[in-house]
């Protein structure tokens, strides 16, 4: 079976998922530790700012526990605070959630398209760590098929809605024009450069680019005409930024609230705008305690991305008619192997029932016996075993009623209807 474990931000606030977020420089060592300490055959794992979710197969319908317990037990986390927050699919259910999710269909921005990139991240520390299977592997793939589906043949890719589009919209709604601004972006990464975009769009007069590596804070902002700085020269720069948007995988707040108070009064209370886009938090909760500091956080911004949503509908209807479409075609995929693998195990053991059956026949043969009675023996022995193990089945239905198994079996074998059945020989066969 496949399952997909997992959180979002419709079901966890930030400060849940900052707790289950994995970084991207440990996926590989949680991947490892999921897989020996819950014994998955096939395993991957999403992290990003809105979500984080555990996709494996299993055949024991009992594994999702093991897994909650490890999630869990790798977070700190107690099982019973944990639960509430948690959704399961599983097979059909997480196939298509698997499809909308690489779509954008499941993210908090309707159609934004880093989740697919982030999946594909995802993807790539799986296959690297050695615990995707085949059938993980498959699944991945058709994602991402179905994503560039819903791309090409709808619109819901068309409208400038994003986390960093939210932003910078309610940047504008605050200060008007931005041309006199200076902003300051912390980090490098893609959710960053949207927003250098949307920056530049909007006519933001200065922009400052910081991360920890200032050869990458280099690469981004030369595209944008933007100064580069590194994390380190932040305390002496935070004054002369009148908008802060900050997205970095660092595991604790790099902005606090002393150094955004001493930027403060060096601007002799000015007023910022700061969002924090990155889950764990970048700056420190208490920064929008502070007079002359507007802090939004990823759902705070979910008022403005509503506002922009509304042209992404129509073309999401469409999108689910194409997600309907393809997560059939990956179930009748999984069930096709499925059979492929069940044909090859009774071939197995026809083959080893025919092997023992034969070795008896030609053991009669070279003590002596007649060619007619090692045939003879042969058929027996042969009907018999391949026929004991159904016809146990059978019976123990009849005694318990399972009606389903034996209407499979007369599908199965095509026998005659029951009510069309001259007698009744269902012990035939059964003793070896």
């Amino acid at each position: 079976m496949l399952f997909t474990l997992g959180i979002n931000h419709k079901t966890a606030p930030v400060a849940i998922r900052e707790r289950l977020s994995v970084n991207e420089h440990e996926l590989g060592e949680a991947l490892h530790s999921l897989r020996s300490g819950v014994l998955l055959p096939e395993t991957a794992i999403l992290s990003t700012c809105n979500r984080t979710e555990v996709y494996f197969r299993e055949d024991d319908q009992q594994s999702e526990q093991r897994v909650i317990d490890w999630i869990g037990g790798y977070h700190g986390i107690d099982r019973d605070e944990l639960k509430p927050y948690l959704y399961l699919h599983h097979d059909g259910s997480a196939v298509r959630h698997t499809l909308r999710v690489a779509s954008g269909l499941d993210s908090m921005v309707l159609g934004e398209p880093q989740i697919l990139g982030q999946m594909k991240t995802a993807y790539q520390h799986a296959h690297n760590a050695g615990t995707l299977g085949r059938s993980l592997e498959r699944l991945f793939q058709h994602a991402f098929a179905t994503a560039k589906d819903v791309r090409t043949q709808t619109a819901i890719g068309q409208s400038a809605v994003s986390v960093a589009f939210a932003a910078v919209s309610l940047a504008r709604q605050i200060f008007g024009d931005l041309k006199p601004l200076t902003a300051l972006v912390i980090g490098a990464g893609e959710t960053i450069e949207l927003a250098l975009q949307h920056l530049s769009g909007g006519g933001i007069g200065n922009v400052i680019v910081a991360n920890r590596t200032v050869e990458r804070a280099r690469a981004v902002a030369g595209r944008f005409d933007a100064e580069a700085i590194s994390l380190d020269q932040l305390p002496d720069r935070m004054a002369d930024a009148d908008i802060v948007i900050s997205s970095t995988a660092a595991p604790l707040p790099i902005l606090g609230k002393g150094a955004v108070e001493r930027a403060l009064r060096k601007r002799r209370h000015k007023p910022m705008f700061m969002v924090d886009i990155a889950v764990p938090r970048d700056i420190e909760p208490e920064v929008g305690q502070l007079e002359d500091v507007y802090l939004y956080t990823v759902d705070d911004l979910q008022e403005v991305i509503d506002e922009n949503m509304a042209s992404r509908q129509a073309a999401a209807e469409q999108a689910e008619e194409i997600i309907t479409q393809r997560a059939g075609e990956f179930m009748r995929w999984l069930r096709a192997r499925d059979s492929v693998d069940s044909i090859r195990q009774l071939r197995q053991r026809a083959d080893s029932v025919k092997a023992e059956a034969l070795a008896k026949a030609e053991a009669m043969l070279r003590a002596g016996k007649s060619p007619e009675e090692a045939m003879q023996l042969l058929a027996h022995n042969l009907a018999n075993k391949l026929m004991h193990a159904p016809c146990k089945s059978l019976n123990t239905a009849a005694h318990e009623g399972d009606a389903r198994l034996l209407e499979a079996a007369h599908r199965l074998f095509q026998l005659p209807a029951p009510e069309d059945d001259p007698g009744d020989d269902s012990d035939s066969g059964a003793r070896s």
